[in-house]
């Protein structure tokens, strides 16, 4: 992705985050000059990969497949293994009009996936085989808002403004914006985007980013080179 186009995001994601009543936190709005002046004080921010997240998973069609994430807080993982402290993460997400977020699970992460405003977020699901993988055949078992919902494989959930879903390790998803675009919260146990994102397809996590103009904000993949 261009790194212009990456900018263009961030902006018009900013506008449709306040137009829905939230206000991200001040650090989000640091320079990477800001940034890198005050990265020993923001140890924990940098450490716990929180801020702008773009991807279009490596495929280059950010409108088709792609997401618009910001976490906002996350968590320690040795603080879920020993079970006790700051076991939880929290992100907003923009699903756009028909922009895929393709078929996925995790390992360890459970969240809840609620529509925070707009127009409908569809989360196609299917279950798990006896290790884990992408079952076609399999279906399961949600919960949303509380509400026990079972569901065979490839059914597919509209939630509505206010709506929500739980999704455990093992449930297989996607999710993409029917109607217009959808502001998303995510509440889960503590967040590792690096190794617990375990997609059908062989695709990438990240961005491959092309700089042609300079970050108006880093992104959380930009922290390993920027902050070095």
């Amino acid at each position: 992705m261009k790194r212009s186009r990456i900018n263009e995001i961030l902006l018009a994601a900013d506008d449709m985050i306040r137009h829905h009543g939230f206000v991200l936190p001040p650090f989000a709005y640091w320079t990477p000059d800001e940034f890198k002046a005050r990265k020993d004080e923001a140890r924990n921010v940098i450490e716990a990969r929180c801020g702008w997240d773009i991807t279009d998973y490596g495929a280059g069609d950010f409108d088709k497949m792609g997401l618009f994430l910001f976490t906002l807080r996350n968590g320690r993982l040795a603080d879920l293994q020993r079970g006790g402290g700051m076991c939880y993460a929290e992100k907003l997400l923009i699903s756009r009009q028909d922009q895929l977020s393709p078929m996925h699970t995790h390992v360890i992460k459970a969240e809840d996936i609620i529509n925070r405003g707009g127009a409908t977020l569809v989360v196609e699901l299917f279950g798990s085989d006896t290790d884990g993988n992408f079952d076609a055949s399999r279906g399961g078992t949600v919960y949303c808002d509380g509400i026990r919902r079972d569901y065979a494989p490839g059914d597919k959930l509209k939630l509505a403004p206010g709506e929500s879903v739980t999704l455990m390790p093992g449930d297989w998803h996607a999710f993409w914006g029917e109607g217009g675009d959808v502001l998303v919260g995510e509440v889960s146990t503590v967040n590792d985007d690096e190794t617990d994102n375990i997609f059908r397809e062989p695709i990438g996590r990240f961005a491959t980013i092309e700089e042609d103009v300079d970050p108006k904000h880093l992104l959380v993949s930009d922290y390993r080179e920027w902050l070095a």
